[in-house]
């Protein structure tokens, strides 16, 4: 039995229909994403499966005392608790055993008969117990790691959860849904509030997570290191495929070419037959063959392939921008302070014509400060920013998607970032970015979120100059959306500075690394990979104190899934898929030749058939009473070969079809 079912989910929003009679299963320790382009459902999905949302019809099956954690992309109403109050709270029955100890204390207060209150206190007793064995399995040094993990500071720990911003009460929410370790962990989008570091450690505790996990991440590694499974919303509904995000890739576009094969070839077969209806169905001698072939045309046409349009995804590859000089650009003795409170001092920087450069470090560090700096955003207080002859600098932050004109229409708002372009070229670059025919028409004020990252995307990159400054671009589109832009900014070859919490992202794209922190920012001397690294270990260090890293167990899966992993045997299985195949085919060109020399011997037995039915009307014929028997004898027994000839040549055409599409 699963631990968490949704069955025939059925459900339309606004319109739209999300659900039509889908099905999903949640196994123990199953390890599944959910993916799909933004506003399909998966964020829905999740809400089902925990009992938020309720679908119109279908039902949701949970196992007996199951315990599910659950992310959501908002976060909840802080209260008055502290931090580590907050934390504690999801160890499970923790909240439910202090109450009913809190209402036994006060009964006792009251004062009770001897043998009542030697009862209570009893009860007391083991409730006592009870909260003393959670504390041993649910601690408070683990909550702790768990908050030193995600960035939190030791003396947050004590402070009312109201003080943080709302995307630091995301971080709380998610150590407490990680605090708990439920038999069901459903994340969604846990990283979007998360710096480098932190996404490093999730990254790590994820990868010893003991139970079942369900993960909707547009971070197509982070993605794939922690699933085993991927469900997707497809157009035709949806569908389940075994692997990560990269198998399931390609197993969808093997799917989908066996699709355009299979329905090819059904449509060749079937302008076949109806050309041999066409010519014989009025030819008494081909008529039982006609119409035999006209019953497999109406199969065929029940039976017939619907392929599915292929989802549109970013696509733009960059032309070659100008040159600039190099360096592009020198930062020295740079400081920067939001009134009392120094963010940036002493900062020396140069930057190289060509560098890619991963701007990493907590969040509050200064990074995002840093690109506004280069960008001229904020105005330079202390020392000296100095660009290289002909850079062109654009940038794109976080708050871009914001500032468009709700007003305005997609295409102007574009084209007014790049007036002397000319409107087919923007249209052009709008298309690459999924804004096609009266789509540009919209105005901005009717887009979802990632629709309108799209746009400001659109809108910098109309004009991209030769120098890019990006901070968190990935934010708010969907994995496959994400991965194509990734892919497309592979292709310039200007130089790019960029702030991004996306692991796919900062690894593809990065040469270098600029690390912030402590008001100062440093090249760091290794990439990206070498200062993860570094960074797993400073983390752990940070947390011995509290009894060793609580993601000591982090790896041990992969290591798992390596060791499993035995060349010998899956040599062996690619060679019985192999040898398998090859018997299919064998077995498919024995039976293609067996339903050509029936349809021959159908052939010549409907045209014996037809002769003696010719003969046998000929009156002269019964003058011979001898002749006119032997005559009705042969029309019987032609009669019936001609039907077991039939059935016979019936049946090997449904094996031959029951065997599927010729692949080869």
């Amino acid at each position: 039995m699963s631990l968490l079912a949704a069955q025939d989910l059925r459900l339309d929003f606004q319109g739209k229909v999300i659900f039509r009679g889908d099905t999903v299963a949640i196994e123990r320790k199953d390890k599944v994403g959910i993916v799909g382009p933004n506003g399909s459902g998966k964020s829905t999905l999740l809400k089902i499966l925990t009992g938020e949302v309720t679908p119109e019809s279908g039902r949701v099956v949970r196992a007996k005392g199951l315990r599910i954690g659950y992310l959501a992309q908002d976060a909840a109403d802080p209260g008055d608790r502290t931090l580590l109050d907050v934390v504690l709270a999801c160890a499970p029955r923790r909240t439910e055993l202090e109450e009913r100890v809190a209402t036994l204390e006060a009964v006792l207060d009251e004062g009770l008969e001897p043998d009542e209150a030697s009862q209570k206190a009893l009860r007391l007793a083991e409730l006592h117990a009870e909260l003393a064995d959670l504390e041993r399995h649910f601690a408070p040094h683990h909550a702790r790691r768990i908050l030193l993990g995600l960035g939190f500071r030791d003396e947050d720990a004590e402070r009312p959860l109201r003080e943080l911003s709302g995307g630091w009460r995301m971080r709380a929410q998610l150590a407490g849904v990680l605090f708990g370790q439920p038999e069901v962990l459903l994340l969604d989008e846990p990283t979007n509030h998360l710096d480098l570091p932190s996404v490093a450690w999730l990254d790590r505790f994820l990868d010893g997570y003991p139970h079942a996990l369900v993960l909707v991440c547009h971070d197509k590694e982070f993605l794939g290191r922690h699933v085993e499974r991927i469900v997707s919303f497809e157009v035709e509904g949806l569908r389940t495929y075994k692997g990560d995000w990269e198998e399931y890739r390609r197993l969808r576009a093997l799917e989908l070419e066996n699709l355009e094969a299979r329905a090819k070839k059904d449509e060749a077969r079937k302008k076949e037959l109806e050309a041999f209806v066409t010519r014989f169905k009025a030819k008494a001698s081909k008529a039982r063959q006609a119409q035999s072939k006209a019953r497999l045309i109406e199969k065929l046409e029940e039976q017939q392939v619907d392929i599915p349009r292929p989802r549109r995804s970013i696509h733009l590859r960059f032309p070659a921008v100008d040159p600039s000089s190099d360096p592009v650009a020198e930062v020295s003795g740079l400081a920067h302070a939001y009134g009392a409170t120094p963010v940036l001092r002493d900062v020396d920087l140069e930057l190289r014509r060509g560098d890619r450069v991963a701007v990493v470090g907590e969040n509050g560090a200064g990074k995002t400060t840093l690109l506004k700096l280069l960008a001229g955003e904020i105005d330079l207080a202390v020392g000296t920013i100095r660009f290289g002859a002909r850079v062109t600098p654009r940038y794109f932050a976080q708050h871009h998607a914001e500032s468009l004109d709700d007003g305005r229409p997609v295409l102007e708002e574009v084209w007014r970032a790049a007036p002397t372009k000319r409107q087919s070229e923007v249209r052009g670059l709008l298309g690459a970015f999924l804004f096609q025919g009266d789509e540009v028409d919209k105005s901005i004020g009717v887009l979802s979120g990632g629709e309108k990252t799209r746009v400001a995307l659109a809108r910098l990159l109309v004009d991209p100059g030769n120098l890019l400054l990006l901070d968190e671009p990935t934010n708010h589109l969907d994995t496959e959306s994400a991965e194509r832009l990734t892919e497309s900014l592979m292709t310039y070859d200007g130089t790019m500075v960029f702030v991004s919490h996306d692991l796919d992202f900062a690894r593809r794209l990065s040469t270098r690394v600029w690390v912030v922190g402590g008001g100062t920012i440093r090249a760091f001397p290794g990439d990206l990979d070498d200062w993860l690294s570094a960074v797993a270990e400073e983390q752990d260090a940070r947390a011995a104190k509290y009894g060793g890293p609580l993601v000591a167990a982090g790896a041990r899966r992969r290591e798992r899934k390596e060791a499993d992993a035995d060349p010998a045997r899956e040599k062996a299985e690619r060679i019985r898929a192999r040898q398998e195949e090859k018997e299919r085919r064998k077995e498919r060109a024995r039976l293609e030749k067996r339903v050509a020399r029936l349809e021959q011997e159908v052939g010549a037995l409907e045209e014996e058939h037809a002769a003696l039915e010719a003969e046998l009307a000929d009156p002269a014929v019964y003058d011979d009473p001898v002749r006119s028997k032997r005559l009705s004898d042969r029309f019987v027994a032609s009669g019936e070969a001609l039907a077991a000839k039939m059935q016979e040549w019936e049946a090997a055409g449904a094996e031959l079809e029951a065997l599927g599409p010729d692949d080869g």
